[in-house]
């Protein structure tokens, strides 16, 4: 179940249903659960604290240090759920202080070159495709879809259910069920997305009029957000203005343009 060529520190604590590939190095703070499996040239480290059932492709890096002046070679930590896949050379960095950690939920996808930053938190069922970057600090709700070569600022929040067109670059939150499309532009709903994860055609159609009060009736969003509070009282309404209620880094703006089916949204 271990290569012979694999190094792993007397410490380091790993089921004994783990098996690890050749050339794999594994440090002394970290912990694996059942029936992960660590391919050739896997680097783990820091105090990195792993599920069950993940699988790291060939060139992982994941717990190293940030990529932060701040840091000062502290034991910081990363945790890790369950059932996520990591492709080649992904990389995933540790927190930059010991008072937080950074955060991958459970049944992940994350493709080859994808980085995600110190104390990033990522929820559930997020799939990243391939060159994307997560500044630190960015969080990443459940289900949201993240695109080749897309760009997320530091801090910033990326909504459940979202998706981010291919090479979007965002530095404001990504409101829960739109599509980001270039750089801080939203053009829609995901449709795609909401029918997957089971929405009704009523709860769809509930979204699509609170998205256009809330981005496209001219008013002041704190005025759009105060009037729609008062017509708007589903969960997932409930959960999108919340969501813009909340932003403190600023939204990402509508672009007025049609959305990925063609349709205006």
């Amino acid at each position: 179940m271990i290569h012979p060529t694999a190094i792993i520190h007397a410490k380091a604590k790993l089921d004994s249903s783990v098996q690890v590939g050749p050339y794999a190095v594994i440090d002394a703070g970290v912990e694996l659960g059942a029936h992960c499996v660590v391919g050739p040239h896997v680097y783990l480290t820091g105090v990195t604290k792993i599920g069950s059932h993940n699988k790291f492709h060939a060139g992982c890096v994941i717990g190293d240090a940030p990529q932060d002046l701040k840091y000062k070679d502290e034991p910081t930590r990363v945790r890790i759920g369950d059932h996520n896949v990591f492709r080649e050379h992904a990389t995933v960095h540790r927190a930059t202080k010991t008072d937080g950690e950074t955060v991958i939920g459970s049944n992940n996808f994350l493709m080859a070159n994808c980085h995600v930053g110190h104390n990033c938190q990522l929820g559930d069922h997020i799939i990243i495709a391939n060159g994307a970057m997560l500044g630190g600090h960015a969080s990443v709700q459940d289900r949201a879809f993240i695109s080749g070569n897309c760009l997320v600022h530091q801090f910033v929040r990326v909504g459940t259910l979202t998706i981010m067109q291919g090479g979007a670059a965002i530095s404001k939150d990504l409101p829960p069920f739109t599509v980001a499309r270039g750089d801080n532009g939203i053009c829609g709903l995901n449709a795609i997305g909401l029918r997957r994860a089971g929405l009704t055609a009523e709860q769809r159609l509930e979204l699509k009029k609170l998205y256009h009060a809330l981005f496209r009736s001219g008013k002041s969003l704190r005025a759009a957000i105060d009037e729609a509070q008062k017509k708007f009282s589903s969960p997932m309404a409930k959960v999108l203005l919340e969501f813009v209620a909340g932003a403190k880094r600023g939204l990402c703006s509508d672009t007025g343009r049609m959305n990925r089916e063609g349709e205006d949204a």
